[in-house]
Formats: structure tokens, sequence, C-alpha cells
């Protein structure tokens, strides 16, 4: 299972990147994430289902230095064959 997601508030500048990766590891998630131009960042997740969904939880709350005021998620059923997760530039 792969979901896309989009994170929105104030989630750049604010160790969220490093957060998202501690939780991939946590979670054995594999993929990316990467900030966006718009102030917004991106992640891509894979894994098992369940696991993935309890993942994207955490997205939502994010350390207690960011501000999470939406995401999006899109989820796919595809797997692009990550090996890993890592930070994007």
């Amino acid at each position: 299972m792969q979901a896309e997601v989009v994170v929105q508030g104030v989630v750049q500048g604010v160790g969220y990147r490093f957060f998202v990766l501690n939780q991939a590891r946590l979670f054995d998630i594999k993929g990316y994430v990467r900030n966006l131009p718009d102030g917004s960042v991106e992640v891509v997740a894979e894994g098992e289902k369940g696991i993935v969904k309890d993942f994207v939880d955490r997205l939502r709350i994010g350390p207690l230095s960011a501000h999470v005021t939406g995401i999006d998620v899109k989820w796919h059923e595809k797997d692009s064959g990550f090996t890993e997760f890592r930070l994007r530039y």
C-alpha cells in the first residue's frame, strides 16, 4: 500500500521532516519526505496497509514545534519498490 501525503501548516524549518524520518524508521515504512516550494511537506510512504494508516495518523500530529493545519492523502495499491525511507531535497 502506498500513501502520497501533503502536509500543510507550519511544517518547514521546525524539524518536521526529521520527525517523519524517525517515525518511518519506527514503523518500517519505505519512501521519502521532502519540502515543497509552497511551504508544505510531501511524504510518500509504502508498507503494510494498517501500518501505513497508523503512520499517516502520526503525520497529522507532527513534532511539538510544528503546527499541522491540513493533510491530503491519496491512497494507491502500487508499490514503487523503495528499499528505505529517505530525506529528499
